[in-house]
């Protein structure tokens, strides 16, 4: 499980990394603008690094089931090999489908416009300044979802209810509660991500898109959500659970200390 949350974490650094800077450079200066060749590669890292997230996550729902479901086999399954198997091939799928999409998007021809009316590059906002008809639109848009978003989503509800049945069959409470908690931390990550990548993509396939709403979302995509992953994950370890309690009670304790 480590093994991957040092890979979630430089993921989440990488893609935060390549919007924040050129967005807060934007938001103090008076030019804000881009280059042609600029854009391109920051729509192809940043849906690089997302995808791979969305392939990762799913291998850590496959982790879990494998902890869960079949411990006496999890070491033997969830071997080196298989680990980095899983890690590499997350990278290699993720880098062949954002270069294929950052071709695709970058050969249609642009309708005059060339304001983008967001806080960095990213498919939706370029799509609406391309020349071609809204269904090719919707289509691309939907493809990414749908492959990148909804196939990886299945496989992690199928992996979690094979988990909730087995934690079911737990007799002993302490069991289950233990079972739970294992799997609590990585099911807020999977909401909150998924929950955002949906709001983007999704929703101008649907035709439900809004401009406004669309940055509120790519805001928390981008900034928040890989802020609050390792404070996520760090709740579930004792030893910072532990020193946590210890500063809030020697907080208290000093509030409590009248003056002489």
């Amino acid at each position: 499980m480590y093994f991957f949350l040092s890979h979630l974490s430089f993921i989440d650094l990488c893609y935060s990394s390549t919007i924040t800077p050129k967005m807060l450079s934007n938001f103090v200066s008076e030019k804000k603008s881009i280059s042609f060749v600029a854009c391109a590669s920051q729509m192809f890292l940043f849906a690089m690094f997302a995808t791979s997230e969305s392939f990762l996550v799913t291998a850590m729902a496959y982790d879990r089931y494998v902890a869960i479901c079949q411990p006496l086999v999890y070491h033997s399954t969830m071997n080196k090999h298989t680990c980095w198997g899983l890690v590499f091939g997350a990278y290699l799928c993720s880098f062949l489908a954002s270069i294929t999409h950052t071709i695709t998007i970058f050969k249609f021809p642009l309708c005059g416009s060339n304001k983008i009316n967001h806080f960095y590059c990213d498919i939706p906002p370029l799509l609406k300044l391309t020349c071609v008809y809204s269904y090719a639109r919707k289509l691309v848009v939907f493809s990414l979802c749908f492959v990148m978003g909804i196939v990886s989503l299945l496989v992690i509800l199928m992996s979690y209810v094979s988990i909730y049945c087995t934690i079911l069959g737990i007799n002993s409470k302490e069991g289950r509660s233990k079972a739970f908690s294992t799997c609590a931390s990585h099911l807020i990550v999977v909401i909150s991500f998924y929950s955002t990548v949906f709001g983007i993509y999704l929703r101008p396939s649907l035709g439900l898109s809004s401009d406004s709403t669309d940055k509120v979302f790519s805001i928390f995509y981008t900034v928040v959500s890989p802020l609050l992953n390792p404070l996520v994950y760090s709740f579930k370890n004792a030893e910072v659970k532990k020193a946590i309690m210890k500063i809030l009670h020697l907080n208290q304790a000093q509030a409590t200390v009248l003056p002489p």
